[in-house]
């Protein structure tokens, strides 16, 4: 199963650090992405790693401000947010699955990701 941590309340501008941690699989072997759902919107991708090209995609709304990464030894993905606004409040799910579509498309497509974490809560307020 997955797991994610590192959630929490901040203020904006601030960062944190979430983990996507496998149990009872090898992480490399899968693409691994991050989503999020904020109270009454659709859980949307915002950022998903490939495999062995390490390729990577971003949503526009976090770009530059995010990144996506592996820490093979640890079979650990992070997601690592930077100038967090407001309105990256949400509850953040990471999940995996065999890399058989570009990051983009899965990215796009949740529905091709069939293993998912719980979630953890971000809330970014002053």
């Amino acid at each position: 199963h997955l797991a994610e941590t590192g959630g929490g309340l901040v203020q904006p501008g601030e960062s944190l650090r979430l983990s996507c941690a496998a149990h009872g699989f090898t992480l490399r072997h899968y693409a691994v992405g991050w989503f999020r759902q904020a109270p009454g919107k659709e859980r949307e991708g915002v950022s998903c790693i490939s495999t062995s090209d390490g390729s990577t995609y971003y949503a526009d709304s976090v770009k530059g401000r995010f990144t996506i990464s592996r820490d093979n030894a640890k079979n650990t993905v992070y997601l690592q947010m930077n100038s967090l606004k407001p309105e990256d409040s949400a509850v953040y799910f990471c999940a995996a699955d065999f890399p058989l579509w570009t990051v983009q498309t899965m990215c796009i497509k949740e529905e091709l990701f069939g293993s998912w974490g719980q979630g953890t809560q971000v809330t970014v307020s002053s």
